[in-house]
């Protein structure tokens, strides 16, 4: 008996100590997720100084060379993304996307003060932006009635999966021919996908799979940025100058420092989308611009070995939160669940 109460006294210290552990990366992992808000924010803020001095200067002409497409479906992504973790609670990072929104329609209000944008476009969009943040908000502290957020899902829905093709073939015009047809196909199949779940016709999986599109596609959306950017690179060489290793270093950060969260959580769309952006957005566009002489090697190296020891550490401390023997098997749970 003596035996079997110290044993028993054993256990119970080992389990504090696992939930010691636990709750304290559970702290840490959401500290790290808000402190992307830092990176991010620089990372939009040049922009907007930069189109704002133009405007002061009476130089709209310099404002054209900022795409209102490519804000438009960044400021999408950030939308459905905010709905996306408005539902799941997940605070520090609705501060993140609620960043992203505001900072990327900055930019819209910029494009549209310089004519670069079409006056109906920018009218719609704030409209969107406004009613997009005001029923996120109400959602998140439950003020919400169900059916409201069901349509705001279903919009959102719909947006996202219309948009997500129709950029994708964009990005090879003129290899390919110009077509609204991608977004005009992908539209119709998202409404008789939204009807279908909505009015009962789906399977208890398929009602849940449309569901989770919207997160889907907006981390699409964001996932296709990068490749976008690589193969503008790849045809047109001399733009790599363009290209600034700061902004390209703050990428890698902002994501970076959102995947032990994601990881932590177990959720696979968050997990893939800022690890995509991490290493290819950010660490592939450093390789291209090393590539091309236009930054240094140390520079480089230091990027990448922080990058690589940060990804370590971040699957070591969950493995230990967890109580785990190898990180392997937190990634079987990210990938198939418990």
């Amino acid at each position: 008996m003596k035996f079997e109460l110290l044993v028993s006294q054993g256990s119970e210290n080992q389990i504090h100590r696992d939930v010691k552990t636990f709750e304290q990366w559970d702290s840490l992992t959401a500290k790290f997720s808000g402190a992307a808000n830092l990176p991010f924010l620089l990372l939009q803020l040049p922009q907007i100084v930069l189109n704002a001095r133009n405007l002061l200067a009476g130089n709209k002409t310099a404002l054209l060379a900022v795409p209102w497409l490519g804000m438009l479906t960044c400021l999408l992504g950030n939308l459905s993304l905010l709905s996306y973790f408005a539902k799941k609670r997940e605070t520090e990072v609705i501060l993140v996307q609620t960043l992203g929104v505001i900072s990327t329609y900055v930019v819209i209000v910029q494009l549209a003060m310089a004519e670069a944008m079409p006056l109906p476009h920018f009218v719609l969009t704030s409209v969107v932006v406004a009613s997009g943040l005001v029923l996120n908000f109400m959602n998140y502290f439950k003020l919400l009635n169900a059916g409201i957020w069901r349509f705001w899902e279903d919009f959102i829905t719909v947006g996202g999966l219309s948009v997500l093709p129709q950029v994708m073939w964009w990005t090879f015009v003129p290899f390919i021919p110009n077509s609204i047809l991608p977004g005009t196909v992908a539209f119709v199949i998202a409404v008789v996908a939204v009807v279908m779940a909505r009015t009962g016709k789906l399977s208890e999986k398929g009602t849940k799979f449309v569901g989770s599109i919207s997160g889907w596609t907006a981390t699409l959306l964001f996932m296709w940025m990068p490749i976008a950017q690589m193969w503008t690179n790849l045809l047109n060489p001399d733009n790599i100058k363009g290209l600034s290793a700061f902004s390209m270093l703050l990428a890698m950060i902002g994501n970076g420092l959102m995947i032990p969260r994601a990881l932590f959580i177990r959720d696979l769309m968050w997990f893939t989308g800022s690890t995509w952006a991490s290493f290819l957005h950010g660490w592939g566009n450093l390789i291209c611009l090393y590539c091309f002489n236009s930054i240094s090697r140390e520079f480089f190296l230091a990027a990448t070995l922080t990058l690589y020891i940060w990804i370590g550490i971040a699957l070591w401390r969950d493995t230990k939160a967890y109580g785990y023997s190898s990180p392997l098997r937190s990634l079987k749970e990210l990938a198939f669940g418990t």
